[in-house]
């Protein structure tokens, strides 16, 4: 099995990526929280990858950090849920969000992810159910932080994508009240 790749990054074809390895090119597919957060190409990149061999494929998967290779293998353990679905869920909610949304039982806030149905979001939170404990939620908005974390949920109601609301409820100061905060919130993103 290949764990982890390390390489100069020559090519992004969202979501492929293509990594030189002393010669050898390896095409990778990467969620888009990954894609985002690359290097420039032409530089050294590391990524820690999850390898498939199918009948009629082999295919490699990439990611920056152990949580989200973690959660695309639980993802796709469960019943109709493929590695192509996990990169899609992996791209349109960050681990954080994905970890709250099953905590709780939020099937509505997965189903605004591209290929997600009502039923399959209902599957994911039954089956993801204690699974995406505090051990996978970081210190960017875990439990001490419920301020942000109200904030961010605020503004995903208000229609900012989970990326933008997660992006903005980070850079509030620490301590700052649900109130102010959604409204210094709300300048950053205007």
């Amino acid at each position: 099995m290949i764990g982890r790749i390390q390489g100069i990054l020559l090519e992004k074809n969202p979501p492929h990526i293509l990594v030189d390895v002393h010669g050898v090119g390896y095409d990778i597919d990467v969620p888009m929280s990954t894609l985002y957060n690359l290097p420039e190409v032409g530089r050294e990149v590391t990524l820690l990858t999850h390898f498939i061999v199918r009948e009629d494929a082999q295919l490699l998967y990439g990611f920056l950090t152990s949580r989200e290779r973690e959660v695309f293998r639980l993802l796709i353990k469960i019943s109709g849920i493929g590695a192509r679905t996990a990169l899609s869920i992996l791209s349109g909610m960050d681990v954080d969000m994905l970890a709250k949304a099953i905590s709780m039982q939020d099937a509505a806030m997965l189903t605004r992810i591209p290929g997600i149905g009502k039923k399959t979001a209902e599957r994911l939170v039954l089956e993801l159910k204690g699974k995406l404990g505090a051990d996978l939620t970081g210190p960017a908005l875990g439990a001490a932080n419920d301020e942000r974390t109200d904030v961010a949920a605020a503004l995903v109601a208000l229609g900012y994508s989970d990326k933008e609301a997660l992006a903005a409820a980070k850079r509030l100061p620490e301590g700052i009240s649900v109130t102010d905060g959604i409204r210094e919130a709300l300048k950053s993103l205007v």
